[in-house]
Parts: structure tokens; C-alpha cells; sequence
């Protein structure tokens, strides 16, 4: 995996529709997504809204699969 692929930035595409991630392509997506929220708070002080609302893309799509 190349540096580039470890963030996941505003700018770049994200799924329309978690729901047709598989598990691993989402682990690997909130790892992402992750890893830019922490560059974007130590970078510029707080998270880029777009990137923060991922986040809690994320943890619904989580949440979705995890009650079945």
C-alpha cells in the first residue's frame, strides 16, 4: 500500500453506498478515514467537516452490520 492510500481526503471519492462495501474494503475505508482525521486535527486544529461526516458514515455502517 502506497503512503498516499494510508488518508483518504476530502477530496478523494468515497462509496455512495457503504452497504455495498464488503467488510474488508470497509475496514480498510474507516482506516482511512481515521488516519486523515487525526492528520486533519494535528495539521489544522479540527476536522475537515467533509472527512468528519464520513467518520460518522461509518460508524452507522457499522452499526447496520453489527445488529445483522
Amino acid at each position: 500500500m502506497a503512503a498516499e492510500d494510508l488518508h483518504l481526503t476530502p477530496e478523494e471519492p468515497f462509496p455512495e453506498h457503504l452497504d455495498k462495501v464488503s467488510d474488508q474494503e470497509l475496514q480498510i475505508l474507516d482506516s482511512q478515514i481515521q488516519r486523515q482525521l487525526d492528520h486533519e486535527v494535528v495539521a489544522e486544529g479540527e476536522p475537515n467537516p467533509e472527512t468528519e461526516f464520513r467518520g460518522f458514515e461509518m460508524d452507522e455502517e457499522f452499526e447496520s452490520r453489527d445488529k445483522g
